[in-house]
């Protein structure tokens, strides 16, 4: 069965159920028409036309039609004749005198219809002298007035609203031009000004749609163009960048269109549950994510086009309308350079087609002259045309080869020059290896951007340990990056840490190889060169190491110094290990991470320092913190006679594992409690290695730490570390690290309710029951195979088993739990969380003490499998 035209429709059909039936033929139809590669454009335009008509035919329904002086105008992007499936039918009832009770009270009766009929349709009822006074107020209003087209009712109506929307005293094309520009900077920051989000919204990401419409909006508000077709005409585009912008434009309708039509309800944002769907729509197909790959590459190469096409024709606006036409003054920087205002420009029209290394030659001035905002406009539509036709990389020309280098070593080049020459496409221009990455995606929920934004991010990042500032966020970064000699190694690193992804492999031993051979190339001596690939090769081991082991243990930090082998490794490679964090993910650095990676910095420092051939002395180690937490005690009116009888309770482990201040902390409250026999919880009121500490200590139970993790998830808190210790006389001495749901602290006014739930729990004996929550929706699009190894250690006391899932709720209260039912005793745990992963080691024994047999270590796998597999979202 196949819609009809509205028109079509009879009297006794204009009713909320046969209308419905209607519009739902019409979507089925508009569909499969899609599916079947019908030019987008007439859809969307044809979905338009048959709105006009149903408005047309339900207007003349409700008889507004024998009305005089009203009219019904199309608004926005239904004025422009452009709906998309799910698109907003934005509509206006204007009138030139206010309407009386009866007509409003119709006029809502027919908007409740087409409410009812489940389109989703922006209205208002206002008079001309409204429209004027709202619209002079409020730029969106202004903005849809502009695309103001009339569908049915008075033409007179109509005509005098026009000319209060045309008129220069409406809104100035000068000042509206400016609004506009501040508009787009403040929706483009919202996406952290750029294309490249994993998770992009087709309309108002940076290169999105709505850039096409800012510029249709000043160009119609200045010189009355109408279409991409008429600002051509006005000599602001060539036809080459209006076909080039018309290409952009459907290709984000086909990307829109089928999105709308694999969606319930409107939204234009390119999700991870939406992009396998959207991709097979558009015919994009292959093995695993090769589909969406495909689409993706493609979607932020448009995004990039429409980004240059918006920044270029802008700023010929700003020279038309903001500065009358009057060009600056130039002022020669070099035979091929010079500056207008705060724009650099070629100085001669084929500059770069002559001699395309003088394209990084622009660069390197920008380096120079941090007050050069940009590039000027017919500047930037020849690089565009150079970059097309090179034949071959930048980086095969000797003289360009000098100049990047010249770029990389330039202590102001990470400021701007480069984050430029990658929206500018001249990284890939130069670079093969990184024109590979360009939209290269990353299918987690740790990473937000592109394999080359995340790059360029971190190249910023590094740049940012240079000022005194960040010093509070990034101690030792700021500490150590001024004292590099060679931050050209540093830098080049940074460049290659993630240019192996997406080519199958270990992306950093792909890197490796080819960051050696770039450097060999590029002039460096071959230890230079050994030194990038050795940090492209280890650019995750800092941060493996510091959150997924122990970095407590002493052989831990002699195996990563191992690795490290000198301090000057070292400090690079903590300098590269914090960007890279920083750069994943504006949300995923914290106090957590930072503490984390000091210790490890620390630690490893001081045992290069030390030789490792002069391993630490535990047992020095083990004296000073006794005698340092002694004497603090002894100052707060305890004997001597009274810590020794307290300690002589503990054995050696307890006091590696704890700083002073924590023994001292435990032994002070240990020593007043009341009743020895009741349980003990502390929180700690100030935050401690980046979180709070939480301690508890009573009779060693079953499941206790079970207990623990469940009652701590039930309050929506987060262990990301837990030291568990057992005194000789059969006492728990446990440690949490513990965060809340935004990575925290806990706040010290919880802290009451938090220390009463957990003794209430550890006195009641009772294991407590799991917290059943639902996943997160988002969760249900990634396939984390929960993984149980178990790690070779020296000792034969205890087993390490990293463990590997989908980061469900309530995860490790059921890894608790079932360590329990397994007879597992558990002595510490570090608790990583990327993403949607859980990456956790637990370092266990079996129930008799001792390492887990073969036997014992397949079964627990087994149990762990199959318990958090219960967890995961259907």
């Amino acid at each position: 069965m196949s819609y009809v035209s509205p028109s079509a429709l009879t009297a006794e059909q204009i009713n909320q159920n046969d209308l419905r039936e209607q519009l739902q033929l019409l979507a089925e139809h508009q569909k499969q028409e899609f599916l079947n590669h019908h030019p987008v454009t007439d859809l969307v335009l044809s979905r338009s036309e048959y709105m006009d008509e149903l408005l047309l035919r339900l207007w003349q329904h409700f008889e507004f039609h024998q009305l005089p002086h009203i009219s019904l105008v199309a608004v926005g992007g239904y004025g422009r004749g452009e709906l998309h499936p799910l698109s907003d039918i934005d509509i206006l009832v204007v009138s030139q005198k206010a309407l009386p009770e009866s007509l409003g009270q119709r006029v809502s009766e027919f908007i409740t219809l087409l409410w009812d009929l489940r389109l989703e349709v922006g209205h208002a009822v206002r008079t001309i002298d409204q429209c004027a006074e709202i619209g002079r107020e409020d730029l969106t209003v202004a903005t849809n007035l502009q695309e103001a087209r009339l569908l049915c009712g008075c033409e007179k109506t109509f005509n005098a609203l026009n000319k209060v929307i045309l008129s220069d005293s409406f809104w100035p094309s000068d000042v509206f031009y400016k609004a506009k520009i501040d508009e787009q900077k403040t929706r483009h920051s919202r996406y952290h000004d750029t294309t490249y989000n994993l998770e992009p919204d087709i309309k108002s990401s940076p290169g999105g749609l709505r850039d096409i419409h800012t510029l249709s909006w000043v160009a119609r508000r200045h010189f009355g163009a109408t279409s991409l077709r008429e600002m051509s005409q006005y000599g602001f585009l060539t036809d080459a960048e209006y076909r080039e912008l018309v290409e952009c434009q459907d290709f984000l309708w086909r990307v829109r269109f089928a999105l709308h039509i694999d969606l319930r309800r409107y939204d234009n944002r390119l999700t991870f549950a939406h992009q396998s769907n959207v991709a097979e729509h558009l015919g994009y197909v292959g093995e695993g994510n090769r589909g969406v790959e495909m689409m993706m590459k493609e979607f932020y190469r448009t995004l990039r086009r429409v980004a240059e096409l918006n920044k270029m024709l802008l700023k010929l606006f700003d020279q038309a309308i903001i500065n009358k036409g009057e060009i600056a003054p130039a002022e020669i920087i070099s035979n091929d350079f010079q500056r207008r205002g705060h724009l650099i420009e070629a100085r001669k029209p084929a500059l770069f087609q002559a001699r395309p290394e003088t394209i990084l030659d622009m660069f390197i001035h920008i380096a120079n002259d941090s007050t050069i905002e940009g590039v000027a406009p017919a500047t930037l539509r020849q690089l565009r045309t150079a970059r097309r036709r090179l034949n071959k990389f930048l980086h095969t020309i000797p003289e360009a080869r000098e100049k990047f280098m010249e770029l990389v070593r330039h202590p102001n080049a990470l400021h701007k020059a480069f984050s430029l020459m990658h929206k500018l496409g001249v990284l890939a221009a130069y670079l093969p290896q990184w024109s590979q990455i360009v939209g290269q995606m990353q299918f987690d929920l740790f990473h937000v951007y592109t394999v080359d934004e995340h790059s360029i991010r971190l190249l910023k990042q590094i740049n940012s340990f240079s000022y005194a500032k960040n010093r509070d966020k990034h101690p030792i970064c700021c500490e150590v990056y001024p004292k590099i000699q060679k931050k050209d190694l540093l830098i080049l690193a940074a460049i290659f840490h993630d240019i192996g992804k997406g080519r199958g492999g270990d992306h950093s031993e792909i890197g490796a190889v080819e960051a050696y051979e770039f450097c060999i190339e590029h002039g460096l001596s071959k230890p230079e060169a050994k030194l990038v690939s050795w940090l492209v090769q280890n650019h995750l081991l800092m941060s493996v190491t510091a959150q997924r082991r122990d970095i407590y243990d002493p052989d831990v930090i002699t195996e990563f110094a191992k690795k490290v082998r000198d301090e000057e490794y070292l400090e690079y490679l903590v300098c590269l290990t914090v960007a890279d964090i920083c750069a994943t993910n504006p949300e995923l650095w914290n106090s957590w991470k930072r503490t984390l990676l000091a210790e490890l910095f620390h630690s490893t420092q001081r045992a290069l320092r030390r030789g490792l051939e002069n391993p630490v002395d535990v047992r020095e180690r083990i004296r000073h913190n006794q005698q340092m937490a002694s004497a603090q005690l002894r100052k707060e009116g305890f004997t001597a006679r009274q810590i020794e009888v307290l300690w002589q309770r503990f054995k050696a482990d307890y006091f590696l594992r704890h700083t002073h201040q924590q023994i001292a902390w435990h032994s002070q409250h240990l020593l007043t409690q009341e009743d020895p026999s009741h349980p003990l919880v502390l929180i700690s009121k100030k935050p401690s290695r980046g979180g709070t500490e939480v301690f508890v200590y009573c009779k060693d139970q079953p499941a206790l730490f079970a207990t623990v993790v469940a009652e701590l998830d039930r309050r929506n808190l987060n262990v990301h570390d837990a030291q568990i210790m057992l005194s000789k006389d059969g006492f728990v001495l446990d440690t949490f690290m513990v965060l809340d749901q935004n990575s925290q602290p806990i706040e010290e006014p919880r802290h009451e309710a938090i220390i009463k739930h957990l003794t209430h729990v550890l006195s009641d004996g009772r294991p407590t029951k799991l917290k059943v929550r639902r996943a997160p929706r988002n969760l249900k699009h990634f396939n984390v195979k929960t993984r149980v190894d178990f790690i070779p250690t020296k000792s034969q006391k205890k087993t390490l088993v990293e463990f590997v899932a989908l980061d469900t709720p309530g995860l490790l209260a059921k890894v608790g739990a079932t360590f329990a039912d397994s007879k597992v005793n558990i002595h510490a745990a570090k608790i990583t969380t990327i993403g949607e992963r859980a990456e956790d080691l637990f370092i266990i024994t079996s129930e008799t003490g001792g390492r887990l047999s073969e036997e014992e270590q397949t079964e627990l796998r087994i149990r762990l499998t199959e318990s958090v597999d219960e967890l995961s979202p259907s």
